[in-house]
């Protein structure tokens, strides 16, 4: 880790009562402390796997605390949760814990809680409308609202469906969550299989999302209407190896990127960043990790209040693994062309 950028990299727990885990999600609270929430359990899929939430305060990462699980109230087969997602809307509302319950990917179904109290204690889970998924992997995005309320929320969703296939869209709701809306099905060629966007901002009405495929490189969507409709989806150059990624917007104007560059399906390694000044040009900004074997996946990066970045991942389905990076020390150099 001693690398340019590279401020501090550990561990977010050493002992857990669950043997697996998987799928990051970062947030800072109202109070200023970091978040981590992931799934754990025996093994992706197993309807033991709960949701797991991590507090880092005054320097130390508490011990995982379950916050969510997948018990079915009807009595029901218990289900195996998945792919928690973050979110503290602006203007004062809860945060926000959106998940999704069932046995599989083309099964499962979105369910949320709120915690008024920067994560310490949470409500009644409820389930999302038909239809509405919430955030598949990565953050949602939020616009500025007048009066200091916070505008338009836009989650990045994707659905693996034996019907659609495996097809990216977003969805929106105006007040807050209380409400949800869906758009269609972002164009794609019948062979481009993309999942997983996360969203940067350009310009209050000009939006770009980046993803995960199974076409050994990551895809892009544009647009131009602050995200009512979108480009027809299109390959780029980084390499994706069929894993998740994730990017945001640095509040200098940049985007920063953290992805497996690789091509190979589910060779989830080296996990690196990656940064550019437009969405369109990428340079080489850190190596994370980059000794085999094992995978490095799943990552969730934010920039925190006091401008560093936070990103959280998978560490060979073992742990959790937490790198801070000062954006403004990274020293990016151009990516090689295969």
């Amino acid at each position: 880790m001693s690398q340019p950028g590279v401020v501090d990299a550990r561990f977010i727990y050493d002992d857990a009562p669950f043997p697996s885990c998987h799928a990051a999600s970062i947030c800072q609270t109202r109070d200023g402390a970091l978040l981590v929430a992931f799934f754990g359990g025996t093994k992706e899929q197993h309807p033991d796997v709960c949701i797991y939430l991590c507090r880092l305060a005054a320097g130390h990462w508490s011990a995982p605390v379950r916050v969510a699980d997948g018990v079915q109230e009807d009595g029901s087969p218990r289900q195996p949760t998945w792919n928690p997602v973050l979110f503290q809307p602006r203007g004062g509302g809860p945060l926000m814990l959106f998940y999704k319950v069932g046995p599989s990917p083309a099964k499962w179904w979105g369910m949320v809680k709120t915690s008024d109290d920067d994560g310490r204690t949470w409500s009644r889970a409820q389930r999302l409308p038909a239809g509405i998924l919430g955030p598949i992997k990565n953050k949602p995005v939020q616009f500025e609202g007048g009066d200091g309320k916070g505008g338009d929320i836009i989650c990045p969703t994707s659905v693996e469906s034996p019907q659609f296939g495996w097809r990216v869209c977003f969805e929106r709701s105006s007040d807050g969550g209380l409400t949800w809306g869906s758009s269609m099905f972002v164009e794609q060629d019948d062979d481009v299989k993309a999942i997983q966007p996360s969203i940067l901002v350009h310009s209050p009405t000009r939006l770009q999302a980046l993803g995960r495929t199974k076409s050994g490189r990551m895809f892009e969507t544009w647009s131009t209407d602050a995200g009512q409709t979108w480009s027809r989806i299109a390959l780029i150059g980084l390499p994706n190896c069929n894993a998740g990624t994730d990017a945001v917007t640095l509040r200098d104007g940049r985007h920063l990127l953290a992805y497996n560059h690789s091509a190979v399906e589910k060779v989830r390694v080296p996990l690196n960043l990656a940064i550019s000044e437009d969405g369109k040009t990428w340079k080489a900004a850190a190596v994370l990790e980059h000794e085999p074997p094992g995978q490095y996946s799943y990552p969730a990066v934010i920039q925190s209040s006091d401008g560093l970045v936070h990103v959280a991942y998978t560490w060979k389905r073992l742990r959790m693994k937490h790198v801070i990076i000062d954006p403004n020390k990274l020293e990016p150099r151009r990516i090689p062309v295969a």
